[in-house]
């Protein structure tokens, strides 16, 4: 399976380049906090090794020994793991869930860190998130400029013309979701050009389309809004960099088009599957875009600087996004947080593995309607915007991903097609 391809190549690489950041940071290191700076980087990498080998090794799982707030809920599902295994062994890496496995690498990676004081706050992937940003520039301009000159006449366009744009602005967040750096083990995936010009043609590629349904959704929330409560959005995000822009523009457009009174962002609370946006990655790229030296880019930095001032986009982070759970436990296992969903008009779920923990990340059959697979998880109407990278796929048409199969076997990883699937919550 794909999955085995992952633990077997793609996550040791990982693991390898996160080594050897931390080595090349090592004279930094040094300037900044002396010997200890060193030693806590030494530590940390003897850390790492060792978390390789016994990945290599199909070593079994260990419970985490370190104090961090969500210690316990991971070994009370390492714990989970071992019952379902039935005393047939330990869970080790190659012989449990893919999605337990990899959550919990990145989760290792993070206690390496913290346990290591003074070098406890440095982000390994940073680099990359940095590097995806600067290499997506003429994207990134052309998007800014789209938004902008849209701006300028937002006032005068017409309900179908309102329409449009917010299919166009969904479509590049959607394709957005390409420059995922997990994906590539590290390996740079920015977005060179203009994603507009080429939306007409990635049109086929999307494989369910529900873009109608959130048009109506948002146009009725309007329309149905007397009694003064503002109508909100919530966009889970998933990687910083050219994603995240994309992102950004979409929830600038729903402000600004009076679709919705505010959004919020809900983003990673410690560096995540290499390229995901944490608070950190989301205050930087609104600083970069500040002091660009281009108009439209510098325009919108202000500007969503100003709505988070003025308190329309709100972002919040919480541990759960970063646990090993489906979503479908977020109600037993972070009540608070489905609360706060529950708020919201509507959710927008960005990228694969948002989609793999919507849908428990299970072998599906492709013609499983999505509401059946999200498993109960309802705390608000739901999008999924995502490219495909792994295999599970769902709410096919009976016959659509064995016909794309016979011609296409990769066709659920390449992150060729992409998903707009929607779930009205219940």
């Amino acid at each position: 399976s794909f999955a085995y391809f992952t633990i077997k190549d793609r996550l040791p690489q990982i693991l390898t380049r996160v080594i050897d950041t931390l080595h090349r940071h090592k004279n930094e290191f040094f300037e900044e906090h002396g010997e200890k700076g060193v030693e806590a980087e030494k530590r940390a990498i003897s850390f790492l090794s060792k978390l390789r080998n016994e990945l290599q090794t199909d070593k079994p799982m260990t419970p985490l020994e370190d104090e961090l707030p969500d210690a316990a809920l991971w070994n009370q599902y390492l714990d989970y793991q071992r019952n379902l295994s039935n005393g047939n062994g330990e869970p080790s890496w190659f012989q449990s869930p893919w999605l337990y496995v990899e959550c919990y690498m990145y989760r290792r990676i993070h206690a390496a860190l913290a346990h290591n004081p003074p070098i406890d706050n440095f982000d390994v992937f940073k680099e990359g998130k940095v590097q995806n940003f600067f290499e997506s520039q003429e994207a990134v301009i052309a998007l800014c400029t789209y938004l902008q000159e849209l701006l300028k006449n937002i006032k005068d366009l017409d309900e179908r013309q309102l329409q449009e744009e917010l299919f166009k602005l969904l479509q590049v967040s959607l394709w957005g979701n390409k420059c995922d750096l997990s994906f590539s083990a590290g390996e740079g995936r920015s977005q060179k050009s203009s994603p507009l010009q080429s939306l007409e043609n990635m049109m086929p590629y999307i494989l369910v389309n529900d873009m109608e349904k959130l048009w109506s959704l948002l146009v009725n929330a309007k329309k149905r809004n007397t009694e003064k409560k503002n109508v909100r959005v919530d966009i889970i995000l998933d990687n910083a960099g050219f994603e995240l822009v994309s992102d950004l523009v979409l929830a600038d457009f729903l402000l600004l088009s009076k679709l919705v009174d505010e959004v919020h962002f809900h983003g990673k609370s410690i560096p995540w599957y290499v390229s995901d946006t944490t608070k950190h990655d989301f205050n930087w790229t609104l600083k970069q875009l500040q002091s660009a030296n281009h108009m439209w880019m510098s325009r919108c930095g202000i500007n969503w600087e100003g709505n988070l001032k003025k308190g329309v986009w709100v972002y919040h982070d919480h541990m759960f996004w970063t646990l090993p759970h489906d979503f479908s436990s977020m109600a037993e296992v972070a009540p608070d947080l489905y609360a706060d969903l529950q708020k919201s008009n509507l959710l927008l779920f960005k990228g694969d593995l948002n989609y793999r923990k919507l849908t428990g990340d299970r072998k599906w059959e492709y013609n499983v309607p999505f509401h059946q697979a999200l498993n109960r998880f309802h705390p608000a109407p739901l999008c999924s915007l995502r490219t495909l990278k792994s295999d599970t796929q769902v709410g096919l048409k009976p016959g659509q991903g064995e016909q794309i199969e016979a011609s296409e076997p990769e066709w659920m990883i390449s992150g060729k097609y992409g998903v707009v699937q929607f779930d009205a919550a219940l």
